[in-house]
């Protein structure tokens, strides 16, 4: 789950929550709790007003396309951001811009959301490297040849991505796509457009090494597959010596064998003065400082896109018509990318079953274990209702069938689970086993789950012993399929660190002044704040390049435990690849890509305490002590508390930290919802520059307080005014301004949103009305409305937080009723946690327990118990 914190301070959030006068302040953002991109950013200054201009004709503009552009997601190739290419393309007015990086669409939904938002036309195609013998990192010049293909709109698109997803996975590792050139040619003639190519295409490979009757024969055997209406002859000026000659050759060719001729420029950065930038990643890719590089770089830096007039000064003589023809071909292939998510696959269910009805028969046979009959407890089966039929509307039955399916192959697999996040608020999975925090007994808001008016599925983490997650995520592949399921990818980009250490090895640099350096940097500020203040310990020129990469995507990783299921092979919306870990295939986008396109995600997140608890229950069990079920302790045993109380809690999850530490005492928990607070008390957020939380004040009795308004008490009365969880604003939005729990989702998610101003003013507008109809003047409805405002961002879900107060409880039960266990457990599930093993074993030595040194005769791979009277732990 991510967090984004408003634009406001701890100290102002705080200062809001007390109900005090607002105070002058500065304004500065606190940390963010993780990184989100938040889509195009929108127009730079100089173009906002670009589609309002009028220049009454007098400018006369040639029509032009960029074919061929690489963006700085072919990896260490490209050098500009895909945003930066449709800005200058608009600046330059091209009529259309056709993104082909190497072998993939990483940055499609990037580039299609700037050309969406600016106007401009643009195209997607791909640079397939074909014969690759191997990997090519740290290669000058990788081996292998190029085929420039570039998809006739969607349909093209989908096969596309189809052809690059089989050969990237027949490579059978990273980096080395294998292309069936019999697949290839079946699966894309007639559907794209192929070019002839820059100097590592066939065409141009063959010409400069075996002459112009080797190149012909290429150039024909082009036209051949593909046919004679889909291929183009590419003309490329870099002012290098033979580049007329092979021009001229080229376009006879063409003339021969009736193919045209367009004009491109193999386009690598946006602007001249990026070639520095160009020259650096290459070096980066070769793993040589630039100047090792130098008898492999162009001579001069001509990558850049180029204006239609410019393009006409330099070929419009010599090949007429070749740049015009460019222009037409490129608004011929030119499309928005609207990819249709598909749907998850259907699910399997007995005979006689609907998804809908299978879901309705798992939930009341949960139910029934869980609530106990309807006449027992009506209020849970009301509720239960009331989701089924919201499911059942949204169409969604499908989606908690895949859940529950994750789930229940865990718990046949012994591997511990549960969901965590805004799914514990759903009735509907705390009776289908997928969490454990009963959202009926603790009034959990459903909505903040899923609402009406959601554009898509709602989110269900499901946490998993990190040892075993490795089980549930190939039970996964293996079920559906490795073109119907695949992990998000997590794109690696150049922070701080990484982008001085890589400028300084272009530049030159010894080994040991790239760690120098590294040391210096400002890791939170980022390569600007280390400028200023490292006062010239660290060379002007590496800062220099270090600012212009910082943010470069530097290459993919996999994301944290994002898997993407569909009905119809997600291969062809985004290619899949290999991860680097073994076993694993990835998306070439990562999760706000799929969330802009609406591909459906789950969240399989590896979690450590889990593996922990999971050997402790073993080492207790081993042991013949008893079989521990951490889903029925006594919730309410006070010498859990005590020992919470006095901050003894090292190596219990969650509170171990020595901020936690600090509250423990302070806030002294008696009851399970005191370690709900707790949980969500102490975030990386609030809790800074000395702020005391006001919650922690009202519950010492250091502060009187009092509901602003009575309609408050049902939401706030439980975290004694202040509120502390996002369905505590949705529940204010409710009481005071009678909004439906849909509608206090919508104000949630404006809030959340940075680009969501009319939404936001409609729902304003809609909250001041429903309080003024509830007897509430308009000072104390614009305080509230502050009050939801600011925590907004800074809240933590409720249900998220009780999911991880059972954990909290359970390591803490097992610290003091069984230490040694406990600590065993910790130590087999290392690295984790806050502390390091000598501290644990340090802490257990104090709690009694004797811990004997590894013996090479006696020790086991890790760590377990034996019987020893003088052990009191």
């Amino acid at each position: 789950m991510a967090f984004n914190n408003p634009n406001v301070p701890w100290s102002e959030v705080e200062r809001v929550a007390s109900g005090r006068a607002p105070f002058p302040g500065d304004g500065s953002d606190s940390p963010a709790w993780s990184r989100k991109r938040d889509g195009y950013a929108g127009a730079p200054d100089d173009l906002r007003d670009r589609r309002g201009r009028d220049d009454g004709g007098e400018r006369v503009r040639a029509p032009y396309a960029e074919l061929h552009v690489h963006s700085n997601f072919s990896f260490l190739d490209g050098a500009s951001h895909p945003e930066n290419l449709v800005e200058q393309a608009a600046r330059l007015e091209l009529d259309a811009l056709v993104l082909t990086d190497h072998d993939g669409m990483y940055g499609a939904v990037r580039f299609n959301d700037a050309a969406r938002e600016l106007g401009v036309r643009v195209g997607f195609g791909a640079e397939l490297s074909l014969d690759l013998p191997a990997p090519q990192g740290g290669e000058p010049d990788p081996a292998g040849s190029h085929l420039l293909v570039i998809a006739r709109r969607q349909d093209g698109y989908h096969r596309l991505c189809r052809v690059i997803s089989h050969a990237q996975l027949a490579g059978g590792a990273k980096g080395r796509p294998v292309y069936d050139v019999e697949e290839l040619v079946g699966e894309l003639a007639g559907h794209v457009v192929v070019l002839s190519g820059c100097r590592k295409g066939a065409v141009r490979r063959a010409l400069a090494g075996d002459g112009p009757a080797a190149a012909r024969a290429e150039l024909a055997r082009l036209a051949d597959w593909f046919g004679r209406g889909h291929v183009a002859v590419e003309l490329i000026d870099h002012r290098l010596p033979s580049d007329t000659a092979h021009n001229d050759a080229l376009a006879g060719m063409a003339a021969e064998l009736r193919l045209p001729t367009i004009v491109s420029n193999n386009v690598h950065y946006a602007r001249p003065d990026d070639v520095v930038v160009a020259e650096l990643v290459a070096a980066v890719r070769a793993r040589r400082s630039a100047e090792e590089l130098d008898g492999w770089r162009p001579p001069s830096g001509q990558a850049f896109l180029r204006s239609g007039a410019e393009q006409r000064r330099r070929f419009e003589h010599r090949y007429p018509g070749a740049v015009g023809r460019a222009a037409v071909l490129g608004v011929e292939v030119a499309f928005d990318l609207q990819v249709v998510a598909p749907d998850l696959p259907p699910f399997d269910v007995p005979a006689g079953h609907t998804e809908m009805s299978f879901l309705r028969e798992l939930t009341w046979a949960g139910a029934l274990t869980r609530y106990g009959t309807r006449e027992q407890n009506p209020k849970a089966y009301a509720q239960l209702d009331h989701e089924l039929d919201l499911i059942r509307t949204l169409d969604f039955p499908g989606y908690f069938l895949v859940v529950w399916d994750i789930v229940r192959f865990c718990k046949e697999a012994n591997i511990l689970c549960q969901g965590r996040g805004s799914a514990a608020n759903s009735a509907v999975c705390y009776a289908l086993g997928i969490c454990h925090a009963d959202p009926v007994k603790w009034n959990l808001l459903f909505e903040r789950f899923l609402a009406p008016e959601r554009d898509g599925p709602p989110d269900i983490d499901i946490d998993i012993e990190s040892d075993r997650r490795e089980e549930a995520i190939q039970y996964v592949y293996g079920k559906h399929g490795r073109l119907h399921a695949a992990q998000v990818a997590n794109v690696i980009t150049y922070r701080a660190p990484s982008a001085i250490r890589d400028a300084a090895k272009a530049l030159g640099h010894s080994q040991g002044q790239q760690d120098a350096y590294g040391k210096l940097v400002d890791r939170w500020g980022g390569v600007a704040a280390t400028q200023q203040q490292t006062a010239g310990e660290i060379p002007g020129d590496v800062l220099d390049l270090a600012a212009r990469i910082e943010d470069f995507p530097r290459h993919l990783g996999i994301h944290s435990g994002g898997m993407v299921i569909s009905k119809q092979p997600v291969s062809e919306v985004v290619p899949v690849e290999w991860a680097t870990m073994a076993d694993r295939s990835i998306l070439q986008w990562d999760k706000d890509d799929c969330n802009t396109v609406g591909l459906v995600k789950f969240d399989l997140l590896g979690l450590g305490m889990l593996s922990a608890l999971h050997y402790m229950i073993d080492l207790v069990a081993e042991h013949g002590e008893s079989t521990v079920d951490i889903g029925n302790l006594d919730l309410a045993d006070p010498k859990v508390y005590d020992m919470l109380c006095d901050a003894d809690a090292v190596g219990v999850f969650q509170v171990e930290s020595r901020a936690q530490l600090a509250t423990l005492p302070r806030l002294r928990p008696r009851k399970f919802y005191d370690l709900v607070v707790e949980v969500a008390l102490i975030r990386p957020g609030p809790i800074q520059g000395g702020s005391v939380h006001p919650y922690i004040r009202r519950r010492r009795g250091e502060e009187e307080w009092q509901h602003a308004h009575p309609l408050l008490a049902s939401s706030l009365d439980r975290t004694l005014g202040v509120p502390l969880f996002q369905e505590q604003v949705m529940q204010m939005a409710v009481d005071v301004a009678s909004f439906t729990p849909a509608e206090a989702d919508q104000l949630r998610r404006a809030m959340g949103a940075k680009r969501s101003s009319a939404r936001m003013r409609a729902l304003m507008a809609r909250f001041f009305d429903g309080c003024a109809a509830n007897g509430l003047d308009r000072e104390l409805a614009t305080r509230i409305f502050e009050q939801i405002h600011a925590f907004s961002g800074y809240g933590f879900p409720e249900a998220h937080s009780m999911s991880f107060a059972h954990l909290v409880y359970a390591s803490a039960w097992f610290k003091l009723y069984h230490p040694a266990a406990f600590c065993a457990g910790l130590l087999r599930a290392q690295p984790m946690g806050f502390y390091s093993p000598q501290s644990l074993v340090a802490d257990a030595r104090r709690h009694g327990v004797l811990v004997r040194e590894p013996d090479i005769n006696a020790s086991l791979a890790h760590a377990t118990l034996e019987p020893e009277p003088a052990s009191t732990g």
